[in-house]
């Protein structure tokens, strides 16, 4: 790579020297008449080099491409990203070989039609059908091009299956915390930002009984391949973006403007693995908005596996609500019973105690009246 470079280099400074040489030449001429033959000398050199900037340009255009083929992310692990690419692709070729040709001609017509001796330039002031022409099928592509993606998009971002998994994930300063929905029903529980504090980082809603069995991570997210994702995604801070590379997804988060974005993945890690050769290859979820000094920290593992593995490991996770017994505090009287299950014994032995007490006084009462 530096020997290319230093080619490189050496072929800059001297077209470089050329130019200034040639500038020269031009100011000196710019005093007095020129004589015919040195225009004709100046023409052919100037024509040279320009065919000599075309093929030197195009031969490393070629190489840059292929040398740089070896860092393009492989294959996407999601229809959706397969047909993204598809397009990118598609747009990429069309407009290389419209760049291509026109700059090619641009170049050999001035190698071409140089000036020489005698021969007068045709004045060729308009065509009707040639003017047409340009015109319409440079427009007929860019409107197919951007139907296309406009469809693509539409697909995309159109609303996720009813059966699709949802998870949510939130961007802080300077990491992600994931938010899954328990057992109950694939249903994630309300939030609320004024609950947020360092027990409850995503400000989870316990007047909700739907957010009694979520769990959260903060290091790795867990999806099932082959069923519809859905990610809900919100920021607590500042501006934050999704980006899973791998899977072509992207999606800013907001402060203050949940947005969301649903996937199907296809390849488990452990077939990624398979694929690229890399025992060590792991899914990533990072952050592409520059949030701040600790920016860079911002990726957290993203893991998918066959149902069966996805189901043994949700089945190990504890509710927030147990994890943090001190959240019990924020449950109305009236939803305790329903969330005794997901308290440890000694958050629920309190209330039931002082029932069984106040019973049993008021028994004791009753019992004391009678026999006097």
């Amino acid at each position: 790579m530096i020997y290319i470079v230093i080619l490189l280099s050496v072929i800059f400074l001297g077209l470089a020297a050329v130019v200034v040489s040639r500038m020269a030449t031009v100011v000196k001429n710019a005093n007095g008449p020129v004589e015919e033959g040195h225009i004709g000398m100046s023409n052919r050199i100037n024509g040279a080099l320009f065919m000599i900037f075309l093929v030197l340009s195009i031969i490393g255009f070629v190489w840059s491409f292929l040398y740089a083929k070896q860092f393009f992310l492989p294959e996407a692990s999601t229809p959706h990203g397969r047909r993204t690419d598809f397009l990118f692709w598609l747009s990429m070729g069309i407009i290389t070989v419209a760049f291509v040709i026109t700059n090619a001609l641009l170049f050999i017509f001035a190698w071409l039609y140089q000036y020489k001796e005698g021969r007068k330039a045709a004045y060729y002031p308009e065509n009707h059908k040639l003017e047409l022409i340009w015109t319409v099928i440079p427009a007929v592509v860019m409107a197919v091009m951007v139907f296309t993606g406009w469809r693509a998009w539409r697909d995309i971002m159109s609303e996720a299956p009813a059966d699709a998994q949802v998870f949510e994930i939130v961007g802080k300063q300077f990491n992600w915390i994931v938010r899954y929905p328990g057992v109950d029903n694939n249903k994630l529980g309300a939030f609320n930002y004024k609950l947020i504090d360092s027990n409850n980082e995503t400000g989870i809603d316990y007047t909700d009984e739907a957010s009694f069995d979520d769990y959260v991570s903060t290091s790795e997210l867990h999806i099932p391949v082959g069923r519809p994702v859905l990610l809900k995604i919100r920021a607590r801070d500042v501006l934050h973006s999704v980006f899973i590379p791998h899977l072509r997804v992207k999606m800013d988060a907001v402060p203050g403007m949940p947005t969301r974005f649903w996937f199907t993945a296809d390849k488990t890690t452990d077939e990624m693995r398979n694929i690229t050769g890399n025992p060590n290859f792991g899914y990533e979820i990072a952050c592409t908005e520059v949030c701040g000094q600790g920016h860079f920290s911002m990726r957290i593992r993203l893991i998918i596996e066959d149902e069966a593995s996805y189901q043994a490991w949700c089945k190990e996770q504890k509710p927030l609500l147990s994890a943090v017994p001190e959240l019990a505090s924020r449950i109305p009287a009236n939803l305790k019973s329903k969330a005794a299950k997901y308290l440890p014994a000694e958050e629920t032995a309190a209330p039931a105690d002082s029932v069984t007490a106040s019973v049993i006084t008021k028994g004791v009462k009753v019992a004391s009246a009678t026999l006097r």
